[in-house]
């Protein structure tokens, strides 16, 4: 017979195996515990520059400015190609498109509760526009009459510009020509409205302030708002009640993750930390692929990743020495054993995907015609070229990318390339003010018409960041702008980018695909090519 001693240890020792059983049985991850919350849990890169729509010009920024502004047009939940009414509820163009007319929704309201005016959207442009303010993305709106002369000085009366407020809710838009793709770039932030109250309660129109983007000062338009900003490491969002839309939307607030090291991001979704990553480290997508192809997704994605040139380094300035740098980056290898995601070999700065635009195919591997360029340009098996620097922003896959054709250029050309890592904000400074000889890049369209990819590269756009100008170019992008008819504008597109590849300010290497890791907790998520998703449409789900 068990003594009872025995049996008392015995009935403890049970008594704690259930304990730590129903534990493990009441145990939840914190995705587990957002999902019954509705808290979507992103990774989302790195910390944003700003939340400020019309100072901004990051898809970092991008994802989280979607979720509490929103324009004229919305996201379209499946198609980006078409337009989903937005803060208008609907709007007709004139007879040869040059002319539209917006009505504004009669519930549409701003998150403190102030009407949306039509007359916002004409303060917004004036701020976009006006010429001591530095919108990056000025030239967005310049497919408007006047504004290109306004934010240039050229034209001082705002009126003139192709805006205007009928009344509260009825708003003009005056294009310069007939634009095909208006709709499209509507839904970009630099079109979204900012409050012109909260604006003038922090400075002036055209006062580059940030006060206002604070989570107690922001007012925002979209179906969330702004809850709480912990810089590097969570920015919140919340429920927006007096969004127009509101019954529709199904989550209850989004928490975007700056994590910039992949790995740390990876460990987070495996630790059910993160509903969905922004990236997946380059040596876990073969494992992903192969053994768990229902958490990893590999999506179209409408963007290209290449280097910029700075042309004014003199080793750079001569066009001989970008088309060597050009021909010796083995894209192949680059995709098939580096990045390994189903991307393509870029062989022109416009990616595949745009209706029947067809990119120039001018850019190749050719190790022999480098080095004869090379020998041309002064420089025989690199003897004499000075040393350069490509400047990374902080990614491990950026690295070992550079790393790869670091090695290409000392290998084919026999020239030393070191690499510089910066901080994302840093490294956007640097790039913005010409600091820099080489620079990792990419640039995912901001709307479906290849204009989004060519246009920035026109002399002075804010986007260009290479010192490059070419005035033939800019008169083919200017005369594509004003031509309506879609066989002669892509003629035009395509004899600019065939200029751009002949004497290339960038040296390029893939075409994307968005990867990324995603819970199956995440709903009416579909692959999108602008990867812009309205957020009121997504659901979370047990």
């Amino acid at each position: 017979m068990p003594h009872l001693f025995d049996l008392a240890t015995r009935a403890i020792l049970a008594g704690t195996c259930l304990l730590a059983f129903a534990t493990t049985l009441t145990a939840q991850t914190k995705v587990e515990q957002a999902t019954r919350d509705k808290i979507l849990l992103i990774g989302n890169g790195t910390e944003p520059q700003n939340l400020d729509p019309q100072t901004v010009k990051g898809v970092t920024e991008n994802k989280i400015i979607t979720a509490i502004m929103e324009g004229l047009i919305a996201y379209h939940p499946t198609d980006q190609a078409l337009p989903e009414p937005g803060l208008a509820e609907k709007w007709a163009p004139n007879a040869d498109s040059s002319e539209w007319t917006f009505t504004i929704r009669e519930n549409a309201q701003w998150s403190n509760g102030d009407p949306v005016k039509a007359s916002d959207f004409v303060f917004s442009y004036q701020r976009m526009l006006s010429p001591d303010f530095a919108a990056d993305y000025a030239d967005q709106l310049y497919i408007m009459v006047g504004a290109e002369d306004y934010k240039k000085g050229t034209l001082t009366d705002f009126s003139q510009v192709g805006v205007k407020a009928l009344d509260d809710r009825t708003l003009r838009i005056t294009l310069v020509g007939p634009t095909p793709y208006f709709l499209s770039i509507l839904t970009h932030y630099s079109w979204f409205p900012v409050h012109p109250p909260t604006i003038l309660k922090f400075g002036k129109i055209d006062d580059r302030v940030s006060l206002w983007t604070r989570p107690e000062n922001y007012v925002g338009t979209g179906p969330f708002k702004l809850k709480e900003w912990k810089v590097n490491q969570v920015i919140s969002v919340e429920r927006n009640p007096k969004y127009w839309d509101a019954a529709k939307v199904l989550l209850n607030g989004i928490e975007f993750y700056p994590i910039e090291d992949q790995n740390t991001e990876e460990r987070a979704f495996r630790a059910g930390q993160l509903h969905q990553t922004n990236e997946v480290p380059l040596d876990k997508i073969p494992g992903y692929r192969r053994d768990n192809p229902r958490l990893i997704r590999l999506d179209p994605y409408l963007g290209t990743y290449f280097y910029r040139f700075n042309v004014t380094v003199p080793a750079l300035k001569d066009v001989r020495i970008r088309q060597a740098l050009n021909l010796t980056i083995d894209r192949e290898s680059i995709v098939e054993n580096i990045t390994r995601g189903g991307q393509t070999p870029a062989t022109g700065f416009t990616p595949p995907g745009l209706g029947n635009y067809q990119t120039p195919d001018l850019i190749s591997y050719d190790p022999d015609k480098a080095r004869q360029l090379l020998a041309q340009a002064g420089f025989p098996d690199g003897k004499n070229f000075p040393k350069l620097e490509v400047l990374i922003n902080t990614s491990e896959s950026h690295k070992v990318i550079a790393e790869a054709i670091q090695q290409m250029w000392k290998e084919e050309l026999g020239i030393e390339v070191s690499i510089r890592n910066e901080e994302w904000k840093v490294y956007l400074d640097s790039q913005t003010n010409l600091k820099y000889q080489i620079s990792r890049s990419g640039w995912i369209g901001d709307y479906m018409d290849p204009i989004t990819f060519l246009s920035l590269w026109t002399t002075g756009n804010g986007n260009n960041n290479t010192g490059w100008s070419n005035p033939e170019f800019d008169a083919l992008i200017a005369q594509a702008q004003r031509e309506g008819e879609a066989a002669k504008r892509f003629d035009l597109l395509q004899k600019a980018e065939t200029i751009f590849l002949n004497d290339p300010p960038v040296g390029l290497i893939y075409w994307y695909t968005r990867i990324y890791l995603q819970s199956p907790h995440v709903k009416n998520w579909k692959p999108l090519l602008l990867d812009n998703h309205n957020y009121k449409y997504i659901d979370l789900q047990e």
